[in-house]
């Protein structure tokens, strides 16, 4: 049982520091507990998250304990991880409107009946300041100061806040209070997450058995193909999102790309994803078919495979034989200019978009093109659509 359970949760992971330790621990025969850390600064949980959940969802299914851990207190402080400059706080009552979200959306991939859900706010916020003292005493600034992204700041003299500092203390002390035999991240989180080891060790008088085995998971790449996947980005693809909104993302990206999500979201192994290759660098398979059954099998992690296959069929209705979508919402609007309308309606980001999509021709308005930012809609009904992709219906009111 241990030798083939290091092997599922050595699958895909990065790094793994303290494995002869987590030999040790799944020795034991006792179940761990397994710990990952959610910050809510945004409402939705996307693919990238998925990358951590299905790593959870294993060590689940191997009869450990698994600890969602949000972070609402962390999040008012906002995490430095990365940041070339300070973040704006979140206030708590934003906190706790993402934190619903996130509760409602992480039992798509993990058992509820055995998942413990907790927030860092139990025990972080009723630190006294002599705790808090003694907890950030045991740190140095020389120490911090060797992360990169402080490092960077502070020598193009970038503020660096003191609650910065404190922010990776505290996500290791959650460590100290929840007892996590394994903490389980992203490889942008490796600072934070060996700080759990280091303040339970201290706790604990440098007992090594006590110290946490931190597991690092690689981090995926947004639809833009370079930067991480993340909300504030919009290069994101939300697990929440409807079926045909996660089709088309997924059918958006770039060839190279689709290898990197089938490598860190298909449950395809290895050997199998290699032949795939092979054969799609010997045009025997198609990069679009890839694309569509890569689509299938992630909008079925978080809807039926029904609703997936018909995701599927509604995108090769719209985009290979130019079909208006099925079910497609009517948004009542009123008069307004056109740029701003296709703002209003999602089908641009920004006005100034909008004008330069208008002037490229790339609207047409009940299947005519209309290329005047000038154009007036009276009161009525109105199919728009926007390039090949992206439909809208509107209803005027006058």
């Amino acid at each position: 049982m241990p030798i083939k359970s290091i092997d599922i949760i050595k699958k895909g992971t990065d790094e793994i520091i303290g494995e002869d330790l987590l030999v040790k621990k799944l020795n034991s025969g006792k179940p761990l507990i397994i710990k990952a850390g959610f910050d809510p600064t945004a409402p939705d949980l996307h693919l990238g998250h998925t990358i951590l959940l299905n790593k959870l969802k294993q060590f689940q299914d191997l009869g450990h304990k698994i600890i969602f851990l949000i972070g609402d207190f962390t999040a008012t402080i906002g995490d430095p991880t990365g940041k070339t400059e300070l973040r704006p706080s979140l206030s708590m009552e934003q906190v706790a409107e993402n934190a619903e979200t996130y509760k409602s959306q992480v039992f798509k991939l993990l058992d509820a009946k055995k998942t413990l859900i907790k927030f860092n706010s139990e025990w972080l916020s009723n630190l006294s300041a002599a705790d808090l003292i003694e907890i950030i005493g045991s740190y140095s600034v020389a120490r911090m100061l060797e992360r990169d992204d402080f490092k960077k700041r502070f020598k193009s003299n970038k503020n660096i806040s003191i609650k910065e500092f404190i922010y990776p203390i505290l996500q290791g002390y959650d460590s100290v209070v929840l007892n996590a035999d394994v903490e389980i991240g992203g490889t942008d989180q490796k600072f934070n997450l060996l700080m759990g080891r280091y303040l339970q060790s201290l706790k604990n008088e440098n007992n090594e058995d006590v110290k946490q085995v931190v597991i690092t998971l690689p981090l995926l790449e947004g639809l833009d193909g370079v930067k991480k996947m993340s909300k504030s980005l919009s290069n994101y693809i939300a697990i929440d999102d409807l079926p045909s909104e996660i089709f088309g993302k997924i059918m958006s990206i770039s060839d190279d790309l689709m290898w990197r999500y089938y490598e860190l979201l298909s449950e395809i192994d290895h050997k199998e994803l290699g032949k795939l290759k092979k054969a799609s660098n010997e045009n025997k398979l198609n990069p679009r078919d890839l694309k569509m059954d890569l689509g299938v099998e992630i909008v079925s992690k978080f809807y039926s495979h029904e609703e997936a296959k018909k995701a599927k069929e509604e995108f090769k209705s719209i985009f290979q034989q130019n079909k208006i979508p099925e079910n497609i919402e009517t948004i009542d609007v009123d008069p307004m200019p056109l740029p701003n309308l296709l703002k209003h309606v999602g089908l641009a980001p920004s006005t100034s978009e909008a004008r330069r999509l208008i002037g490229q021709k790339a609207l047409k308005i009940d299947d005519h093109v209309v290329d005047s930012i000038d154009y007036e809609l009276k009161k009525g009904s109105y199919i728009l659509k926007l390039g090949k992709k992206k439909f809208a219906q509107v209803n005027v009111k006058k």
